[in-house]
C-alpha cells in the first residue's frame, strides 16, 4: 500500500542511520532580507499543505475522500496516489486512527507563470495506526518500518490558491 507516501513508510521502509539533510531557508526574491510578502507566500504555502494533510488524515481514517477537502489542496500525482490508496485500503477493509504530525519547512519557491513550492518535511506517524475497520485491531506492520522519516511536496499556485501536487516519502529517518 502506497498511501500518498506517508503510510508507506508504516508499511515497508526501515530505519536507517542516515541523517535527514537539514533544508535550506527559502528565498522567494532576490534580496538578501526575506520580506513581510515573502513571510506571507510561505505562510499560505505551508498553510495549503497543511489542509492537505488534514484532509488526507480524514480520508484515511475512513478510506474514503467522500465529505473530505481533500481536492480542495491536492491534485494531479498526489491526489491520485491517494485515492489509489483508500481504494486499496477500503478493499483490505482498513483504515487508520490517530493523525500525523507534520514539521513542513518551505525550501523552494519559483516564480514562474505558474509559481512554484517545495516543501520538506519531518512526518512523525507514531500515533497514526492503520487498523482492521471492523475489528479496530492494529495491523501487524513491519518492526523496521519508519515512524519518523522526511517527506517532499511540490506545489502549484493555481490563481491565488497553492494546490499539493506530488508528496514523496524519502526512505530516511529524521
Amino acid at each position: 500500500m502506497f498511501l500518498a507516501g506517508s503510510l508507506l513508510v508504516l508499511v515497508g521502509c526501515s530505519d536507517t542511520d542516515a541523517s535527514p539533510s537539514t533544508p535550506s531557508p527559502a528565498h522567494t526574491a532576490d534580496s538578501a532580507s526575506p520580506s513581510s510578502t515573502d513571510d506571507a507566500e510561505n505562510a499560505a504555502i505551508i498553510a495549503a499543505y497543511t489542509r492537505s494533510w488534514d484532509a488526507q488524515t480524514r480520508a484515511y481514517s475512513k478510506a474514503s475522500s467522500a465529505g473530505t477537502d481533500l481536492q480542495k489542496s491536492t491534485t494531479f500525482k498526489a491526489l491520485a496516489d491517494i485515492e489509489r490508496d483508500l481504494a486499496a485500503m477500503r478493499k483490505a477493509g482498513q483504515v487508520t486512527t490517530g493523525k500525523p504530525v507534520i514539521h513542513p519547512k518551505v525550501v523552494k519557491v519559483t516564480d514562474a507563470k505558474v509559481p512554484a513550492a517545495t516543501i520538506a518535511d519531518c512526518v512523525d506517524t507514531t500515533k497514526w495506526t492503520l487498523i482492521d475497520k471492523d475489528s479496530k485491531k492494529r495491523v501487524s506492520l513491519p518492526a523496521t518500518r519508519l515512524t519518523k522519516y522526511v517527506s517532499t511536496a511540490t506545489l502549484e499556485k493555481w490563481g491565488t490558491e497553492w494546490m499539493v501536487t506530488t508528496l514523496t516519502a524519502q526512505d530516511q529517518s529524521c
